[in-house]
């Protein structure tokens, strides 16, 4: 398996253990957790269900009976899994009793492993499904040798119903993973595990489109180029991932075209927005719903909130940091139809050209901890941020990164992706200066700047090329 080493030693810790265990696995849709759970537990699950996917029922001509078709899921995957015909039960109380007896008529001694994928599926509106969970867990599951793994992609749920639970269930998860989505370098040991070749430029490439997510980055296939692997799940005819924005969203969120509105405002800005911005922009009532909308995403992993450099508490940022969706919005959306061969066709067009840079830029947000090694400041505590100055009758400026370290240095980070040596010339050192000194007005005497580079393969060779105190290049992100 690949990248997940310190979750598998963590649950098959839980497993050798000799006490009840309740393990939340949660995280960005197509990350993994079924198949980490799969892979880490094979022939040893008792018992395992999926709830049915709300995108799926939308289209049954039951719609309007999601709990029934739920616990008529569940009642099938008892019955497959060895119990007893009996009937359908009518409510989660009756399905969880169903199962406690079910797991003690097969009961031999050994640590039995229940997995139930998708939990948040399984608790449509007014079903009952957290009385029936919590009735499970603190009657019977927690007083037996059992280890019940729960995962589900709705992370606002996971979070607000299961492990920060104030009712019955509050303190009971024993154990929680939030599986993050590949590193570079990540993405690169799957990719070789495929036979498929792709230069570091290439998969920097793909994961400014596909986030280092496992799920996307399967469809390659071995002998085509990453231009011909995005056409061919972009923009062909029946291509796999057309359709897989607007699944992802109504399969997490159960107030998906406003989520997607936050998103499509977002995307239009790489500093993003702040919640004012947002109520005028797109439209929105500044009220409970959005901030539920807005914590949604964010416990997603779709946006991050930050303070930019020198502002306060009110002038937070939301920022979309989700590769796919930035991707998907620019150049997939609205499209009036398919054009294959599209990406290869427009490879070096402005356009794209112009997307890589912002793009990068992301790819660098999503890999801190890479450069932080880089620098040789991974013990270091930091906040990091953006810095944006407004003209005023002067000159302004926009740093995309800034790295504020409790060691008195901030690293000032420039981010080009460029596919040769980045060339400092004089006005580009002029402007490395101006923004030096605008910075330096606003931090503390005792503080330094080092100008930082992050770049593909370093810096050419010329009288400017000192302008930077630190270059960290496409080796140090897949270190």
């Amino acid at each position: 398996m690949i990248g997940r080493n310190k979750e598998v030693a963590e649950l098959l810790e839980l497993y050798a253990g000799n006490k009840a265990e309740l393990v939340a696995v949660y995280g960005r849709r197509r990350v993994g957790k079924t198949y980490l759970i799969d892979e880490t537990f094979r022939d040893k699950i008792t018992f395992r269900h999926a709830g049915l996917s709300p995108v799926e029922m939308s289209n049954d001509h039951q719609k309007n009976q999601p709990l029934k078709k739920q616990l008529e899921a569940f009642y099938y995957s008892l019955i497959t899994q060895g119990m007893k015909k009996s009937h359908c039960p009518k409510d989660w109380l009756e399905a969880f009793f169903m199962l406690e007896m079910h797991l003690q008529s097969i009961d031999n001694g050994a640590r039995q492993v229940i997995f139930l994928d998708e939990l948040p599926w399984m608790d449509t509106p007014k079903s009952g499904f957290i009385t029936g969970f919590e009735a499970f867990w603190n009657s019977w599951a927690c007083h037996r040798n059992i280890m019940v793994i729960v995962s589900g992609s709705a992370n606002s749920w996971m979070e607000n119903e299961l492990i920060n639970n104030r009712g019955g269930l509050y303190g009971r998860v024993t154990y929680e993973i939030k599986l993050s989505p590949f590193t570079l370098k990540e993405s690169e040991m799957l990719l070789k595990e495929r036979g498929i070749s792709l230069s570091r430029y290439d998969i920097v490439q793909s994961y400014m489109i596909f986030g280092g997510i496992p799920f996307y980055l399967n469809y390659f296939k071995r002998g085509n180029s990453l231009a011909q692997n995005v056409d061919d799940l972009f923009f062909s005819k029946g291509a796999k991932l057309s359709q897989e924005y607007n699944r992802l969203f109504s399969s997490i969120f159960t107030n998906p075209d406003a989520v997607k509105t936050i998103v499509k405002l977002l995307s239009k800005r790489s500093k993003g927005f702040t919640r004012k911005e947002i109520v005028s922009e797109a439209g929105l009532s500044d009220g409970g719903s959005l901030s539920k909308s807005l914590n949604a995403l964010i416990a997603s992993d779709f946006i991050i909130k930050y303070t930019p450099f020198e502002c306060g508490k009110r002038e937070e940022h939301y920022k979309l940091v989700d590769p796919f969706c930035i991707f998907y919005i620019r150049f997939v959306e609205n499209k009036d139809s398919i054009e294959n061969g599209f990406w290869l066709q427009n490879i070096e067009a402005q356009s794209i050209i112009t997307w890589r840079g912002y793009a990068f830029e992301n790819v660098c947000f999503n890999h801190i901890p890479e450069i932080k090694r880089a620098l040789g400041i991974s013990g270091v505590n930091t906040s990091e941020s953006a810095w944006t100055k407004t003209g005023d009758g002067e000159r302004g400026t926009q740093i995309d990164l800034l790295i504020l370290r409790k060691d008195n240095i901030v690293n000032m980070c420039e981010m080009k992706f460029y596919s040769d040596y980045f060339m400092v010339d004089k006005d580009y050192d002029a402007t490395l200066r101006h923004r030096q000194n605008l910075l330096y007005e606003k931090l503390p005497k005792k503080s330094a700047i080092h100008n930082t580079l992050i770049t593909t393969y370093g810096v050419k060779d010329n009288e400017y090329k000192w302008s930077f105190e630190r270059v960290i290049t496409l080796e140090d992100l897949f270190a």
